[in-house]
């Protein structure tokens, strides 16, 4: 078989393993709580942990793919994640869970910098389209089924094997990396932008870690207070450093423009909107409803399906409808999804997810293969790796800060509420007059079963239960709500900022029926932009299904 076969199979399989791992956490997270005796804020960190650190390496890893090779760089990344992927299933404690889930971050960064640039390099012309459609296929397949697998192995043998599983895979995907790819080397000149990395490391660290903590410390606080400040000064010195500096991490100069702005904007909402939400659906379908991993991950397969199904036929459109309709098209699916999903009620069954389960998950199959071929169709090819990076860093970044935002607001709400519900009847009060400090923490932390376990009176028991799940459906429908307007931002903005003038020509195929001419207007790199994006992809780059 021909070396570039071989290339396109160690990527996928890479590729199947990383979106695997990520998907089969959703489902898992509950026992995982359980097991490790763990708070809601180490739930937040467990996604959280890796989003940051895939956000904060995925540039620098482009850059290290580019000096020292990157077949290298994707085999370390390869070993790191599996590594790291023995040590999560291991973990005894939250706090080890967490930091063997940041390095696993740091395996996937490497791994998605240089996945596509591996193809890139080994295809050309109508192949490459045809390996970028496989390699979709796969992304696709792998976040189809996700919750489903995750709900059989943390049903079937424990949570722990969801990471275990990684480690054969991560081998056999080494092995043939190391053997049958080819290691393509550039002379770039370039280096490690330390102070943009740094910068933006501790910048994003620390408005994450304010927002998990807010409630708890007290959003006045000098301590919470502080960490805001130095995140929006640490940002300020990233944005200021890369402007000035001639090697930067991320070339802001792209973001002049309009098109570079809406893709990053796309990948930012579509993250921060409904993959962030797929931790409070887990929780509501777990810990309100009651259902098994297995059984909550069957219900997830209405969504992640049809994402799988209109995913390639969305990718073929890309050469006939203009990029920004088909991404505002997705996200304003995405918002309806969402809103629909805004109105469950505590005595609701699963079925009131459905109809948001399906719009969304058209939506989330229309915006991804779009955003995946625009962001390398809107800058020169040479320029490409680093526009894919920016919008899998903001689609990362979009995880982390939404989990850690509607995550502050799902925490001080539940626990508000819940105490007014409890209020209202004299059980819920005698629950109150003798829960203490207790109740409130457990409240906030997802720990109302086991207190409620401890309480004598069934009718104590009942009133806690009862709260609890009027509060949590209250404040899900708020957060949907929330997660609704967020992609509705996008939508708008990728059908104002995507223009067509500004996709490069060397990219894309020849202008769509009734748009501009291929070759219409001058880049500002000097390249004519066609009527259509990019060839077009069967799915997201890995990135995009992180949540």
């Amino acid at each position: 078989m021909d070396r570039k076969w071989w290339t396109l199979i160690a990527v996928c399989f890479g590729t199947f393993m990383l979106l695997l791992d990520i998907t089969v956490v959703n489902v898992a997270l509950p026992d995982i709580q359980s097991s490790l005796h763990s708070t809601f804020a180490d739930l937040q960190w467990v996604i959280d942990a890796y989003a940051l650190t895939l956000a904060a390496f995925l540039l620098t890893a482009g850059v290290l793919g580019d000096m020292y090779g990157r077949r290298g760089m994707f085999a370390i990344g390869l070993v790191l994640f599996s590594l790291a992927s023995l040590t999560c299933g291991l973990s005894t404690t939250a706090l080890m869970l967490n930091i063997s889930r940041a390095a696993q971050g740091i395996g996937g960064a490497i791994m998605f910098a240089t996945s596509l640039a591996l193809i890139a390099q080994a295809f050309a012309g109508k192949e490459r389209g045809t390996a970028i459609g496989i390699y979709g296929a796969v992304v696709g397949g792998a976040v189809a089924i996700g919750p489903l697998v995750g709900g059989i192995i943390t049903s079937g043998i424990g949570w722990r094997w969801i990471f275990f599983v990684n480690i054969p895979i991560g081998i056999v995907a080494v092995v043939i990396t190391l053997a049958k790819v080819d290691n393509a080397k550039f002379t770039t000149g370039r280096k490690i932008d330390w102070l943009g990395f740094v910068s933006f490391t501790l910048s994003l660290f620390m408005l994450v870690y304010a927002l998990v903590q807010g409630n708890a410390k007290g959003w006045g606080s000098t301590y919470i207070v502080s960490l805001l400040v130095g995140s929006a000064v640490l940002m300020t010195v990233f944005i200021v450093g890369e402007w000035l500096q001639k090697d930067p991490m991320l070339d802001l100069h792209l973001f002049r423009r309009p098109a570079v702005v809406g893709v990053s904007l796309g990948s930012f909402t579509l993250s921060s909107s409904i993959f962030a939400m797929f931790l409070y659906l887990t929780l509501y379908l777990q810990v309100v409803l009651g259902y098994s991993p297995l059984q909550a991950g069957l219900r997830f397969l209405p969504l992640t399906m049809l994402a799988f199904i209109v995913a390639p036929i969305a990718g073929k459109l890309t050469v006939r409808i203009q990029s920004r309709f088909m991404m505002g098209l997705g996200l304003f699916l995405v918002a309806v999804g969402c809103e629909l999903m805004s109105h469950v009620h505590a005595s609701s069954t699963w079925l009131v997810l459905l109809p948001g389960f399906l719009v969304c998950g058209v939506g989330i199959g229309i915006t991804n293969p779009v955003l995946a071929s625009a962001s390398v169709s809107v800058v020169p090819p040479e320029r490409s790796g680093m526009s894919t990076g920016a919008a899998s860093t903001f689609r990362q970044v979009g995880i982390a800060t939404g989990i850690a935002g509607l995550g502050a607001i799902f925490v001080h709400q539940i626990k508000s509420t819940s105490i007014t519900a409890l209020h209202s009847t004299p059980a819920g009060q005698a629950v109150l007059a003798h829960g203490g400090s207790r109740l409130g923490s457990a409240l906030s932390t997802g720990g109302v079963r086991q207190v409620a376990a401890s309480i004598p009176s069934e009718a104590g028991r009942k009133a806690l239960l009862t709260a609890y799940q009027t509060a949590f459906t209250t404040t899900f429908d708020h957060l949907m709500g929330i997660a609704a307007v967020i992609a509705l931002v996008g939508a708008v903005g990728c059908l104002i900022l995507v223009r067509q003038k500004d996709f490069v020509v060397s990219h894309g195929p020849p202008s769509a029926p009734g748009g501009p001419p291929a070759g219409d207007g001058e880049s500002e790199w000097g390249d004519a932009s066609p009527g259509a994006s990019a060839t077009p992809a069967a799915s997201a780059t890995p990135a995009a299904s992180a949540g």
